[in-house]
């Protein structure tokens, strides 16, 4: 598994968008990391890093690998971060994701709750699909697949994660993200798509999780608006919000000094 790795301090590993990879954390990175250990990974499939987990102890026979590229799940997804972990010798981290990046997140809660001294979520949720939008999601897979991903996935996909202000006064964040999303394979978006619309319901995690627990969410996200970070936060017994004005559902890409400026407290407060 490919990371990004800076900083020293608490342990902070930050999992990254659909469709992006560990370069999305880059900007606040590097505002987090004299605080902290910022590790960000190429999720599977999705940047550096392989889609048959081939990184991966607990992958190591070639049929499992077969099977875990051939059968996308958010749970494999989280025990490659789990097994990142291991590899690196941490026993309990701060575990923050965005978006897909938060759906692996609650996953690792369900599986290894241990392993999480505190979670930061960032527009995300923790229902699963409707039936439309698991639809959605299985077809967007099945096109990736079919015609590749250039021009059409970027297209559909920017109007949604980035916010008006962005659109409107950030034409380089705008650059950013589309070649972002243009960098990614088209089997991992397919294997992605695919793990996030056979996800379960994270609630019941969340509810059981009396750690620390940051939410942030953009104003201006319409995927997973205020509204809904609000439920989330709600449902965490140590949840905090914080809205961030004029970012959409990618703040740490769109208001990178605005979101470290809520993150780096919070961090300090767990000392």
């Amino acid at each position: 598994m490919h990371y990004i790795e800076s900083g020293v301090g608490t342990p902070l590993v930050l999992l990254h968008a659909f469709p992006a990879d560990a370069r999305m954390w880059n900007s606040a990175r590097a505002l987090l990391e004299e605080q902290a250990r910022v590790i960000a990974p190429d999720q599977r499939g999705l940047g550096e890093s392989p889609l048959d987990g081939s990184w991966a102890r607990s992958l190591a026979e070639p049929s499992d690998s077969r099977w875990a590229a051939e059968n996308p799940s958010i749970d494999t997804a989280a025990r490659d971060i789990v097994e990142l972990l291991d590899r690196l010798e941490l026993p309990k981290v701060v575990l923050g994701g965005c978006s897909m990046g938060g759906y692996v997140a609650m996953a690792v809660l369900r599986a290894a709750p241990q392993r999480v001294a505190g979670l930061l979520l960032v527009d995300t949720k923790a229902v699963a699909d409707n039936d439309e939008q698991r639809a959605n999601r299985l077809n967007a897979a099945d096109r990736a697949e079919r015609e590749g991903t250039s021009g059409w996935l970027a297209d559909s996909t920017l109007p949604n994660v980035l916010g008006r202000t962005t659109h409107e006064q950030r034409p380089a964040v705008l650059k950013q993200v589309r070649e972002l999303i243009e960098a990614q394979p088209a089997e991992g978006v397919a294997w992605a798509q695919r793990a996030m619309a056979g996800r379960p319901d994270s609630t019941d995690a969340l509810r059981a999780f009396t750690g620390p627990a940051l939410v942030v969410v953009g104003e201006e996200d319409r995927l997973t608006p205020p509204e809904h970070a609000r439920e989330l936060a709600d449902v965490l017994p140590g949840g905090e919000l914080v809205t961030l004005p004029g970012a959409g559902h990618l703040p740490p890409v769109e208001t990178p000094d605005e979101f470290a400026g809520v993150v780096r407290p919070w961090l300090a407060e767990l000392g």
